[in-house]
C-alpha cells in the first residue's frame, strides 16, 4: 500500500497556478498596428502608468468571448409551432437590428415561427430598404437552423390576413412576453410585435437566449454586394486606422435638448429646423443636463479630448457619422486625415444608399477598424463594441460626455488648457489624473 500526503500536492499546484497568473498578468500586451502610430507626445494615462500610449494599458483580468451557445447540447425544436410572429422594427439600423434580435428570443421563447422583419420605410431617414436589402436572407435562415423556424413565405391561409400587432414596446419592468403576449398569438395565429427596449433577457431560458445571440452574433450578414462594397470602402481606408463615431447631427442635438453658444449661423438654423416642440433647456437646468452627461460632444470637444490623450493628428480616421453632421471643422483642423464614405466611394455609388446601407458600411468598417472610439452610447455603439468583443478586437473607447462636462465645469481654466492642448502643450500634472475619467470604458 502507499501512502502519500494530500497537503504538499496541494501546496505545491497553488503555487504553480500562482505563479501561471503572475506571468499572464505581467507578461507584456500584444503588439497590434494602431499601438504603431507614432503619438504626438506623452499620453496623459501612459505617464501616469509608464506605457507608451493609451491602448498599451494592459487589463488585470482580459475579457474573452464565451461562444456559450455553440458549445453546450442544443435544445431541440417543438414538432408544432404555436403560431407566426413578423417583427416590426422602427429607427436606425442598429436600433432594427437590437429589436430585431431581441424579437428571434421572443419567437423562440413563445415557440413561434419567425417572419422576416418588417424594417420601417421612414422619409425622414432617407430610408425605403428593407431587411432584405441589407441582409443575406438566405443565410439568414440557414444560421438560424435548430435555434427557430424561419420562413420567407407565410403558409396561404394566413398570407391574405395583417397580423394582429401586440404593441410591446413601453412596457416597464417585469414584462412576461409569455403571460401577454402567448395568448394573442394562440388565438390569431399572426401577430406582430416591437420588443420591449427596457426588457431584460437574462430572464430568457437558455434556448431563448442561444437564438438571440445565433441571431445577433452569427446570422446576420450583409449582402453579398453590400458586403463586396463594405470590402472596398475598408480595403479604400489607408491602414492601421481608428474609427470614430461622430454624434452631432441636427435632429441628434435638437433631441438632445442642449445648449451650445458658438455654433456657426448655419448650424443654429439646421437645429431649430429639427427642434419642433423639444426647446432646449436654459439656466440652472441647462447646467444640470449637461453635467448628467446628456450632451453630445462637438467636433471640436472631440478633438480635444483626442489630443489631450495623445492620439497623433496624424492618425488615419474613418468617420462613421450620418449625413449632416455639423462644425466639423473644429476636427479636421487638427485631425487632417479624415476619412468618409463620401470621399471613398463614386458619387453615383454614394447617391443610389439610403440610410440603412450607409449605416450597414459604418458598421462594416468599424467591427474591422484597428480601433473605435465612440463619442456616445448609442446603438450602434453598443452593437459595435459587442461584436468586437466577440470577435477578440478590445481597442474600443467610450469618450465620457460627463466627465467632460464635469471637469470644464469645477475648474473654468482647465478650458484654456484643452485650447493650449492643440497647440502640443504639455499638460499640467495636477490636471492629469482628472483627464483619465474621460475614458469611461476601455475594451
Amino acid at each position: 500500500m502507499f501512502v502519500f500526503s494530500v497537503k504538499p500536492v496541494f501546496s505545491i499546484l497553488v503555487a504553480t497556478l500562482t505563479l501561471i497568473i503572475l506571468l499572464a498578468l505581467l507578461s507584456p500586451p500584444s503588439s497590434s498596428p494602431f499601438s504603431q502610430i507614432p503619438p504626438s507626445g506623452k499620453s496623459i494615462k501612459s505617464s501616469l502608468l509608464g506605457e507608451e500610449d493609451i491602448w498599451s494599458v494592459r487589463r488585470l483580468v482580459e475579457w474573452r468571448p464565451c461562444k456559450w451557445w455553440l458549445q453546450g447540447h442544443q435544445t431541440a425544436l417543438p414538432l408544432e409551432t404555436n403560431g407566426y410572429i413578423r417583427v416590426d422594427c422602427y429607427g436606425g439600423l442598429n436600433q432594427m437590428r437590437r429589436d430585431f434580435c431581441d424579437g428571434v428570443g421572443i419567437a423562440r421563447l413563445l415557440n413561434a415561427t419567425l417572419v422576416l422583419p418588417k424594417f420601417e420605410v421612414a422619409s425622414y431617414w432617407n430610408e425605403s430598404s428593407g431587411f432584405a436589402d441589407v441582409y443575406d436572407v438566405d443565410y439568414f435562415i440557414e444560421q438560424m437552423n435548430g435555434f427557430v423556424k424561419v420562413v420567407k413565405q407565410l403558409p396561404p391561409e394566413i398570407a391574405s390576413k395583417e397580423p394582429v400587432h401586440v404593441d410591446c414596446s413601453k412596457r416597464k419592468g417585469q414584462f412576461d412576453y409569455i403571460e401577454s403576449v402567448l395568448p394573442s398569438l394562440l388565438e390569431h395565429k399572426y401577430i406582430s410585435i416591437t420588443p420591449a427596449a427596457s426588457q431584460r433577457r437574462d430572464r430568457y431560458p437558455l434556448y431563448a437566449k442561444a437564438a438571440l445571440c445565433q441571431a445577433c452574433y452569427k446570422a446576420l450578414r450583409l449582402t453579398r454586394s453590400l458586403e463586396m462594397k463594405a470590402s472596398q470602402l475598408l480595403d479604400a481606408i489607408p491602414k492601421p486606422f481608428m474609427s470614430l463615431h461622430l454624434r452631432f447631427e441636427p435632429d441628434m442635438v435638437a433631441y438632445s435638448q442642449c445648449q451650445y453658444p458658438g455654433l456657426s449661423p448655419t448650424s443654429m438654423k439646421a437645429i431649430e429646423a429639427a427642434q419642433i416642440d423639444r426647446k432646449p433647456w436654459t439656466g440652472k437646468l441647462a447646467q444640470i443636463w449637461r453635467l448628467r452627461g446628456k450632451c453630445p460632444l462637438t467636433p471640436n470637444e472631440t478633438a480635444l479630448i483626442l489630443k489631450s490623450l495623445s492620439i497623433s493628428p496624424t492618425t488615419n480616421i474613418y468617420l462613421a457619422a450620418g449625413d449632416g453632421l455639423m462644425e466639423i471643422e473644429g476636427l479636421t483642423d487638427v485631425y487632417t486625415k479624415i476619412f468618409t464614405k463620401s470621399d471613398l466611394l463614386s458619387g453615383e455609388d454614394f447617391m443610389s444608399m439610403h440610410g440603412n446601407t450607409k449605416a450597414a458600411l459604418d458598421y462594416y468598417v468599424s467591427i474591422n477598424s484597428d480601433s473605435y472610439v465612440a463619442t456616445y452610447f448609442g446603438n450602434m455603439d453598443k452593437m459595435v463594441s459587442a461584436m468586437r468583443a466577440f470577435n477578440g478586437l478590445y481597442k474600443t473607447l467610450f469618450l465620457s460626455r460627463k466627465g467632460f462636462a464635469e471637469l470644464t465645469s469645477k475648474e473654468p481654466a482647465l478650458k484654456s488648457y484643452f485650447t493650449s492642448a492643440l497647440k502640443s502643450i504639455p499638460p499640467v500634472k495636477s490636471q492629469e489624473k482628472k483627464l483619465i475619467d474621460f475614458l469611461s470604458y476601455q475594451m
